[in-house]
């Protein structure tokens, strides 16, 4: 009987520490997915502001409050709720972002979220001549610890929206589309909104036939933007996979902002190699705010 209630109470310990440890596995999990997160910086697309294998705390809580977008470290999604935040991305803002897929894309074909500088708010005309950015006729301000790289990535192939003509370092005017917008479509700018408006209605649903347009089978020349967008562009600009790529970044695929890089080592170096590895790290940029 003795060792009975003894096995009964070691079952009970055991089963109360397992419920506190999952239950402490389920707050953090929601805090990091709604509140803060980590993120860590895979390219260098922001350098040298951002380096490769920075570890940074992600602010979320004010540009994205919601439930859980995804079960971490799969590419399975969850139906989520967003909640009003308390601020919306600013042009010059370092901003996180679920990325939404490359131009051609209806949905991307994994989950990732991508660390770029917004450049270009709702309703803003973006345009690139000779390298120089502007924004709305004026030259956009240069972050303090911009990149010029000679190195080009394969992927960088071909400039959004497709057959305009554009290259990196000469591009636009290109008009950011704003939530309410209504445009007018034809045969020679559809191109640019194809997907967006795909993307929208959640479906394939653009065509063109005998140098018409339709959308959900029906004629038209005109579409109201049912969201807000941005554009974002990388420090390194001459090695940095941006909007100028892809397209614009809609407000809901908006996380967060970084807010200081808590971790970083040469992430190059194998984890196998673990005291090379350790011996990487850069202690002068633990604790520095990203801006």
């Amino acid at each position: 009987m003795k060792n009975k209630k003894s096995n009964d109470s070691f079952i009970r310990k055991i089963y109360k520490n397992v419920k506190s440890l999952l239950l402490t596995l389920l707050v953090v999990f929601l805090i990091s997915s709604s509140i803060v997160g980590a993120s860590k910086v895979p390219t260098g697309s922001m350098e040298k502001t951002i380096l490769v294998g920075d570890f940074m705390l992600i602010n979320k809580f004010i540009f994205d409050i919601s439930t859980p977008r995804d079960i971490p470290y799969t590419n399975i999604a969850l139906p989520h709720i967003k909640f009003p935040s308390f601020d919306e991305p600013e042009k010059g803002d370092i901003i996180v972002f679920q990325f939404p897929g490359y131009q051609n894309e209806l949905e991307p074909q994994k989950i990732e979220y991508w660390v770029k500088r917004c450049v270009g708010e709702p309703g803003d005309t973006i345009s690139i001549y000779n390298n120089v950015l502007y924004v709305n006729g004026d030259e956009f301000p240069i972050p303090p610890h911009i990149h010029y790289s000679l190195d080009q990535s394969e992927s960088m192939n071909q400039i959004f929206p497709s057959n305009s003509g554009w290259k990196k370092d000469f591009y636009g005017p290109l008009v950011i589309p704003k939530k309410g917008e209504r445009i007018q479509l034809t045969l020679e700018n559809i191109y640019k909104y194809k997907t967006l408006i795909n993307r929208e209605l959640e479906g394939d649903f653009v065509k063109t036939n005998d140098n018409k347009i339709f959308i959900k089978g029906n004629e038209t020349d005109f579409y109201t933007i049912q969201k807000d967008y941005y554009f974002m562009v990388g420090d390194n600009r001459d090695n940095s996979l941006d909007s100028r790529y892809w397209g614009f970044v809609p407000r809901d695929k908006i996380i967060g902002t970084p807010i200081f890089i808590y971790w970083s080592w040469n992430s190059d170096i194998p984890f196998s190699d673990f005291f090379r590895l350790l011996g990487s790290v850069r202690l002068d940029r633990i604790g520095k705010i990203v801006h």
